[in-house]
């Protein structure tokens, strides 16, 4: 039996995937199928809260070779790759609506969806690269005569839908810990230096550690009961991963099968550019901006689709450092969210294609009768020697090596998105560090 939530958080607290711990034990008489999944959907839909990510669990009665995937309080918690049986779909509704109800922010639009079957995989596609209409959302669940709750309007269905919907195709990892409830809201106790080295030591894992700016990007800032995640490719590593840390007592932890870091968000084929989706784009530098005040940096590229103005904001920090070295006429590769207003593509990750000379005057030519600079007659009307009356059509020039190479560029650890795919996930390291 699937159960899927989405939108019980808020942007005051709260978190989603805590949930899941909360219907874990409700139903700890009903054995967990598979990892408890936290699926991302699309991150340009105006209305998220923070990472935009329904929770899908599917209980039953378990068969096979048990895994270790979470601690609830001192309860040890398996998951099997196989059910036998069903329970009964309007009694696990109940049960979870319960939860729901008591775990849900009172600002929220929580959606709770069971079902025996899973809506088809193309609801996910289009859950995480567009906004999908309710009425599309409704019609699916009816075709497979999944029960539904909802409360304040209900908007977490649509998400519900499309996260339960999810075949794992390219896929991660998260182990997420949460804190005592007493603690929620107060700053959290987390070695550093603790994360810095469990990154050296787990290199399975990605997005733990800023090492320029001494951050570490597993603990959030916001008042939520997450203590910390670790995300990696090999699910075994991280219960060893999270006993390397240094930090309170975690109250709980679960390991969730994740499409984190999978860049399925990203669409590659499109026939125009439109807003709150993210896209894969191809361009040519016209021009870029600088920095502008705030810390900013925008970059107009010429496309098959129009003009389009590429953003870099100020927590993108030395990743800016990118567009102040392209020059007009370089070739390159975006990948981002596009805003509705104003109308620009958030960049998550760039690959620099083809780059243009860098050709720079050297200064006004010298007049080879007298040996004397010559002076401009004009924009485009070449120069002149006036004592001898000598001209020259051009200024000689010198071709400067570039500060830059081609191929991926991504931003620091800390300003990366859920879904965007790391480099070290593509196997790829970055040509030049920027500093």
């Amino acid at each position: 039996m699937y159960i899927a939530v989405d939108d019980t958080d808020s942007r005051s607290g709260n978190c989603t995937s805590f949930l899941a711990t909360e219907l874990i034990k409700e139903l700890d008489d009903l054995d967990l199928i598979g990892r408890p999944r936290l699926v991302r959907l699309n991150p340009a839909v105006p209305w998220k809260t923070r990472g935009n990510g329904a929770l899908v669990l599917r209980v039953g009665t378990g068969r096979g070779t048990p895994i270790h995937t979470a601690n609830i309080q001192g309860r040890e918690v398996f998951c099997y790759p196989r059910s036998s049986e069903e329970p009964e779909r309007e009694e696990v509704l109940e049960r979870c609506r319960q939860v729901v109800d008591r775990r849900s922010s009172s600002d929220a639009e929580p959606g709770l969806v069971v079902s025996e079957k899973q809506p088809p995989a193309s609801l996910y596609w289009r859950g995480v690269r567009e906004i999908v209409p309710r009425e599309d959302v409704y019609s699916a669940l009816e075709s497979i005569g999944a029960s539904v709750y909802e409360r304040n309007g209900g908007r977490g269905v649509i998400g519900a839908c499309c996260g339960m919907a999810w075949r794992p195709q390219d896929r991660s990892y998260e182990l997420l810990a949460y804190r005592q409830e007493s603690l929620w809201g107060s700053v959290r106790d987390a070695d550093l230096s603790s994360i810095r080295e469990m990154d050296r030591l787990f290199p399975s894992t990605f997005n733990n550690w800023e090492e320029k700016s001494w951050k570490a990007a597993i603990v959030p800032s916001t008042p939520c009961p997450v203590l910390y995640g670790i995300r990696g490719d090999r699910p075994e590593e991280l219960p060893d991963a999270m006993g390397a840390l240094r930090t309170e007592a975690p109250d709980r932890w679960v390991v969730f099968l994740s499409n984190q870091g999978s860049d399925d968000h990203i669409i590659h084929r499109y026939r125009s550019l439109q807003p709150n989706q993210s896209y894969d784009v191809v361009g040519t530098v016209e021009r870029a901006t600088g920095r502008l005040p705030g810390g900013h940096s925008f970059l107009y590229l010429d496309t098959g689709h129009g003009d389009l103005c590429c953003a870099l904001y100020e927590p993108s920090k030395e990743f800016r450092r990118l567009f102040d070295l392209l020059l007009p006429g370089d070739r390159i590769r975006v990948m981002g969210e596009l805003r509705e207003e104003p109308r620009t593509l958030n960049v998550e990750k760039v690959e620099v294609l083809d780059l243009v000379p860098s050709v720079e005057k050297e200064g006004n030519p010298v007049c080879l009768r007298c040996g004397r600079r010559m002076h401009s007659m004009g924009k485009n009307q070449g120069y002149r020697c006036r004592p001898c009356g000598t001209k020259e059509a051009a200024a000689p020039t010198v071709v400067r090596s570039r500060q830059l190479l081609p191929g991926w560029y991504e931003p620091p650890v800390t300003a990366r998105r859920h879904l965007s795919k790391p480099l070290q996930r593509m196997g790829i390291e970055p040509p030049l560090y920027f500093v």
